[in-house]
């Protein structure tokens, strides 16, 4: 073949429109003009799936799984017709294929399918007459020929596990924001674009609340070293390099908020084997993700403690009836629930050799007048739950203290 191969990726705001499909299939035909086969992957276009999902609704509160993939990999479907079209129009040479077209083949577990392998053959046909291949993002289909989706992101999964199926020189993700931030600019003004970041830097942050990537497409790309670009489709600002390990290590690379968290407090836990996994065993049976765990060690005194842990707001009612129970059957004191909470992380690889970063983190709260509830670290981040009154302004200081220039 010999000319390079680049994957791009256009989400869904990038391609919400006529014109902005236009725009997108002028960056694409553009790309293929330089001299390289080009590979492009389209999400639905913006509002489309919420749409097919509401015509749904509109008929049965319980549409079956199958029948909900089946309907909503049309909204993919019609975007790669119809930037295939838009290429063809300006003399260019494209082809559209749906996800099983393209050879993407998942297990079978409908509207969050795993990526099991992908056959290229078909693209590759295609790439070797010169055509411009447009794939369907966030689809795939089973052994037995189901066609499943793949959840929410499932066009950056696509994208990245295409570039490493085709052994692709660049995977370039197109999105309506100038890259990956060093936080929220609309919480942080003075944040800015970062030039390269780790794997584990950006897996950090989207856990962190850091919308740009979900996490799986982050963990696949890292998996099989995938470098990949975050980029604007409506500039050519040059985006965000994520890859294995940047030079700078900096000790802080970024700063994430996430708000919408609730604090769940169970006291007086006895103190013996087997308390802590019939609570926490109860939560995940019933799909609650638990972020933060703190036990507060009181032992001695009483041979009980205190067991707060923290989840997503809209998961308090889930943690109902079944964690009282389960607290009743250890012999557990009262359960305290509270929302309006935040989680503030500061992230960045460097924190495995520069020291100092929890205190000053402390330090710059404390002087802001901002109370700590919980802390927890890993390697490479640092986070603490706050009040939700006070995260923004929490943000902005932490930012300016570890980020901006004096």
């Amino acid at each position: 073949m010999g000319m390079p191969l680049i994957v791009q990726k256009y989400g869904g705001t990038s391609v919400g429109t006529a014109e902005r499909i236009k725009n997108a299939a002028r960056r694409i035909l553009e790309t293929h003009r330089n001299g390289n086969s080009v590979v492009a992957v389209v999400s639905a276009m913006s509002g489309v799936t919420d749409s097919l999902i509401r015509m749904a609704r509109g008929i049965t509160g319980k549409p079956t799984d199958r029948e909900m993939d089946a309907l909503l990999a049309t909204g993919e479907q019609t975007t790669t017709a119809l930037t295939a079209i838009a290429i063809n129009s300006m003399g260019g040479n494209a082809v559209s294929l749906t996800g099983w077209q393209a050879g993407i083949r998942t297990n079978d577990i409908h509207t969050k399918a795993k990526i099991h392998d992908i056959v290229p053959t078909a693209i590759r046909e295609h790439l070797e007459k010169g055509t411009i291949v447009i794939v369907a993002g966030f689809q795939g289909h089973t052994s037995s020929g189901h066609i499943t989706t793949l959840g929410r992101g499932g066009s950056d999964l696509t994208a990245i596990a295409l570039a490493a199926a085709l052994k692709a020189d660049n995977c370039e993700i197109y999105t309506d924001v100038d890259g990956i931030f060093t936080c929220d600019p609309r919480i942080v003004p003075a944040a800015k674009k970062i030039d390269v970041i780790s794997y584990d830097e950006l897996l950090e942050m989207a856990s962190s609340g850091s919308k740009v990537m979900q996490s799986r497409s982050v963990e696949f790309a890292k998996k099989f070293a995938i470098p990949f670009e975050v980029r604007n489709s409506f500039n050519n600002n040059r985006g965000t390099l994520v890859k294995e390990e940047p030079v700078e290590k900096v000790a802080v690379r970024g700063v994430s908020l996430e708000k919408n968290q609730a604090k769940v407090t169970i006291s007086q836990v006895p103190d013996r084997p087997g308390s802590a996994s019939r609570l926490f065993g109860v939560l995940a049976d019933t799909n609650v993700v638990v972020d933060v765990i703190i036990q507060n060690v009181n032992v001695a005194e009483s041979g009980a403690t205190d067991i707060s842990f923290t989840i997503n707001k809209d998961d308090l009612e889930k943690v109902g009836p079944g964690l009282e129970s389960a607290a009743a059957d250890i012999g557990a004191g009262k359960i305290t629930k509270r929302d309006g909470i935040a989680k503030l992380s500061v992230v960045g690889i460097g924190m495995r050799t520069h020291s100092g970063v929890a205190a000053k983190l402390f330090e710059v709260l404390s002087k802001g007048g901002i109370n700590i509830q919980m802390i927890s670290t890993s390697e490479i981040k640092i986070a603490v739950i706050i009040n939700e009154s006070c995260a923004e302004e929490a943000a902005r200081l932490v930012h300016k203290a570890f980020l901006e220039e004096d």
